[in-house]
């Protein structure tokens, strides 16, 4: 199908050629040869006037033109989708439907395994693909590449829809053997003692490390970076290390392991998990009703 002098096939191409900045990972993104997107650079080159792709020292860069078509295209290629792909029902003891998510080790412990056990029940032919938190997930979210993102509230995108699931609040989880900790945990002993904190793999902070970070600096005494949520209570069974980590799960892993719960000596803030979708899939049946799942059981947790 061509409009206006372009073969509109050439758009998914163009969008993977503009996501990945590199022929030859476009050209696996497509499932073609390299030298046939090579070809369909030409084509592009040639209908935009323009070289969109161009080398810069051993990586290709994009121009000025090629950059102003990233989102025009990624919602031209959405819009169709939205449009043409979406069956006007939805049976969920039938559908064949495959969802992308994004959640942190945390959610998927505290909310998205139950949710998925029970949609296992009702839907079976529904298939996931739960993906860690990182850096790019906004963008991914944006860009339609996932259908759902679980992210803290400061982290959400204005221009899709979203909603609230619960809140959490922070608790010190240390070894119910350290004979230093009882009941409670001084300031003092909270600075002195070593410390299990989490860190993205890309190097980020999640929120209560950023929280920390900007109201007290570097007062505490980190021993072990660990790179997941639930790696956080391995680092601290058996010696004299603290965790600071959200209580939902500081909840589960007392019940699991030989761990004691304690409330911080200073103020912590609370945090909101929030759940958001696409925009123009707002309207998508199965979308919805994958969405009501999650939120309906979210509402059922307990309050902090």
């Amino acid at each position: 199908m061509r409009y206006q002098r372009i073969d509109l096939n050439l758009l998914i191409a163009l969008d993977a050629l503009l996501a990945e900045r590199n022929v030859t990972r476009a050209a696996e993104r497509m499932h073609m040869t390299q030298s046939a997107m090579s070809g369909v650079l030409s084509r592009l080159r040639e209908y935009f006037e323009d070289p969109l792709l161009v080398p810069v020292g051993r990586s290709m860069q994009l121009t000025p033109r090629a950059e102003s078509l990233i989102e025009p295209v990624r919602n031209i290629i959405l819009q169709v989708d939205a449009t043409l792909g979406v069956k006007p029902e939805f049976e969920p003891s039938t559908a064949r439907r495959h969802f992308r998510l994004i959640a942190s080790d945390y959610v998927t412990q505290v909310l998205l395994a139950e949710v998925l056990r029970r949609i296992a029940q009702t839907a079976p032919h529904l298939s996931f693909d739960v993906r860690p938190t990182y850096s790019g997930m906004a963008q991914d979210l944006d860009q339609g590449r996932v259908d759902f993102l679980i992210t803290p509230a400061h982290l959400t995108l204005a221009e899709h829809p979203q909603s609230v699931l619960f809140e959490d609040t922070y608790h010190v989880i240390a070894c119910q053997q350290n004979l230093e900790l009882q009941e409670r945990i001084t300031l003092e002993q909270y600075r002195s003692l070593g410390h299990v904190v989490y860190q993205a793999d890309q190097g980020t902070n999640p929120w209560f490390e950023q929280w920390y970070a900007n109201q007290h600096g570097n007062t505490r005494r980190v021993e072990v970076v660990a790179h997941g949520f639930l790696l956080m209570p391995r680092f601290v069974v058996g010696t004299r290390r603290i965790a600071t980590i959200q209580t939902r799960l500081a909840k589960q892993f007392v019940q699991a392991m030989p761990l004691r719960l304690l409330d911080p000596p200073l103020e912590t803030p609370r945090l909101t998990e929030v759940l958001q979708w696409h925009r123009y899939r707002d309207d998508d049946p199965g979308v919805g009703w994958v969405r009501d799942q999650i939120t309906e059981l979210a509402a059922a947790m307990p309050p902090i």
